[in-house]
Order: C-alpha cells, then sequence, then structure tokens
C-alpha cells in the first residue's frame, strides 16, 4: 500500500511523465494507496494493534499526517467517540453527518433527504477533502467543548500542530509536483481525483458497518444509562460483510470483520478472520445477534436501502 502511494508519487516528481492520461493514472493508483494506507496501517496503529511496541504504533500512526489527516483527533474522534458510543445519537461522529445526510432515524429529517439514497454516494468523495480544510479544525474546537482536549493551551497547541501539517502536506503533494508537471491544472486535477478515489472508498468500508437496516440505534434512559452492556451493544449495531474473501479482507485491512474489531479493537486484524468464528457461535449460544452480509455488494445494496429508509421517516 505504501509502494501503491509513494511508487506513482516518484514518478510523478521525476518529471518524466508528459502524457495527461498516464499523469492522472498515476493519482487515481495514489487514490487507492491513501485508502489502503489508512486501513492497513494508520487504523491498526492508532489502535494500538500494528505492533506489539508501542513506538512502532506511535510512528506508524503518523502516516496519517502524512496524508493530510491528524492522528490525535483521528483517535479521539474514533477511538474514544466511535467505538465506546456507536451508533448513538449525537454521540458517535461517524453518524453525524452533514445535513445532506441522515444516518441516525434520531437525526432531525429534512425533505432533501428523500434523495440522500442517490447522492450520498457523491458526497461520500468529499469525505477526505473537507477533512483536509475543515473538519479537523471543528473537531478539536468541539473535543475542547467536551472535555477531551482539557485546555485552551492544550487546544491552541492542537490546532497549531493540525494547521502545520496540512501545510506541509500541501506543500508536497500538490506544490511540489507542479514544478514538474508540464501543466500546474494537471497537478489539480489528479489530486482532486485523488481525493475523491479515497473519500468514497472509506466511506463505503466504513459506513456499510453501521448504517444498515439491521442496525440498532439505541438511546440512553432518563437516567444517562445504556441498557445494555457494551459488548452486546457492539453487536447490535455493527455489521460484517464479505467474510470469506481473504482478498478482499487483506485489501481492506479486515475491516470486513467490523464486529471482531469493535469487540478487540487492540489485537491485530490478521487475526478477525479465526476470531470470528469463535464469536458468531458464542453470540448464537446466547441468543445475542451477530449481523453478517455474504458479500461486500449485498452491504452496499442494504447501505442504499437504509438511505432510503432514513430518507422517508421522520425523526424519532
Amino acid at each position: 500500500m505504501l509502494a501503491l502511494y509513494f511508487g506513482p508519487f516518484a514518478l510523478l516528481v521525476s518529471g518524466t511523465v508528459t502524457n495527461f492520461w498516464v499523469f492522472t493514472f498515476l493519482w487515481v493508483l495514489m487514490g487507492l494507496g491513501t485508502a489502503g494506507i489508512g486501513m492497513n496501517i494508520m487504523h491498526d496503529a492508532n489502535h494500538g494493534s500494528f505492533s506489539s511496541n508501542r513506538t512502532v504504533n506511535n510512528i506508524a500512526s503518523l502516516v496519517m499526517n502524512m496524508l493530510g489527516g491528524d492522528a490525535s483527533i483521528w483517535r479521539l474522534q474514533h477511538n474514544v467517540l466511535h467505538h465506546t458510543y456507536t451508533n448513538i445519537h449525537e454521540a458517535d461522529e461517524d453518524i453525524i453527518g452533514p445535513p445532506l445526510l441522515r444516518f441516525s432515524p434520531h437525526d432531525d429529517y429534512k425533505d432533501v433527504h428523500r434523495y440522500q439514497f442517490v447522492y450520498a454516494w457523491f458526497l461520500y468523495g468529499l469525505m477526505t477533502l473537507i477533512k483536509l480544510t475543515y473538519t479537523d479544525y471543528k473537531r478539536a474546537i468541539r473535543y475542547h467543548k467536551m472535555g477531551l482536549i482539557k485546555t485552551k493551551e492544550e487546544l491552541r497547541s492542537r490546532i497549531f500542530k493540525i494547521a502545520a501539517g496540512k501545510v506541509v502536506y500541501f506543500g508536497f503533494i500538490l506544490v511540489l509536483p507542479m514544478f514538474f508537471a508540464p501543466h500546474f491544472w494537471w497537478v489539480i486535477i489528479g489530486f482532486l481525483i485523488m481525493h475523491l478515489i479515497t473519500g468514497f472508498l472509506l466511506s463505503i468500508i466504513f459506513q456499510t458497518a453501521h448504517v444498515m437496516p439491521s442496525s440498532e440505534y439505541p438511546l440512553p434512559n432518563l437516567d444517562g444509562k445504556m441498557e445494555n452492556n457494551w459488548a452486546v451493544h457492539q453487536l447490535s449495531t455493527t455489521t460484517n460483510f464479505s467474510p470469506k474473501s481473504r482478498i478482499f479482507s487483506w485489501l481492506i485491512g479486515g475491516l470486513n470483520y467490523q464486529v471482531e474489531h469493535h469487540l478487540f479493537s487492540n489485537i491485530s486484524h490478521v487475526h478477525y478472520r479465526k476470531l470470528s468464528k469463535i464469536v458468531s457461535e458464542t453470540a448464537r449460544e446466547y441468543g445475542i445477534p451477530y449481523h453478517c452480509q455474504s458479500s461486500f455488494a449485498d452491504a452496499l445494496k442494504k447501505h442504499g436501502q437504509m438511505l432510503y429508509q432514513l430518507g422517508r421517516v421522520q425523526a424519532s
């Protein structure tokens, strides 16, 4: 995955590529590589499961900064909020979408949501572009208000580091290739294509795990407590897909085993396939739901159905 990203980039800055279509194809490969790095390296590393060595994990996690994100903000958003409060309204940021998208039956309903099952797929491609320019800053401020970022000094430091990282990223991914490209606009087009591919791939992998007809969206009781314990909650809100395809699982870093990942996020994804047999058998033994789609195509179809359903049900 690293070679799929840095190999084409090396050719882009070599000054040897003068054909527009070849130039653009290299950015397509980089889009695939960026998504692959995110799912295979960054994801495990930020969970502390890429290596048994903490230092190795910390170093590997910084690959996200190299791709324009911010590892520290991602850990708060994903590890703390998403994994603790999966599918809980206003707590799990993975189901807090932009106003045009409704991922939870508890979200406010707008008439435009009737068509989200059509346009959502196009908006998914914008995910990493929005993250590059806006989302990381917004989340840093929100996490300060929530108390996850304790002090104003820490908030200022985080925002400075986010901005500095993005300056470096835009410098090497946009400015540097412009010195070697026949035309600067080739680089801009390629950059946008790369992120549209990355955003789309990452979105469809993660959204099909939780925004599904089988997924529950439980709310806390009047005392602010959840009825189920944490493990049962993860099983009721999460879906696996394509469990028999080893190649697909290798390509997406084991994220087709989302149930196992949510239960054992501190364990490397290479073990999820064997873990899934134990988890599914135990779930059946105790009468706990274990959601799984036989293929990724089925998962995408069901996700589309859920988008359609959420676009026609008023807020609850």
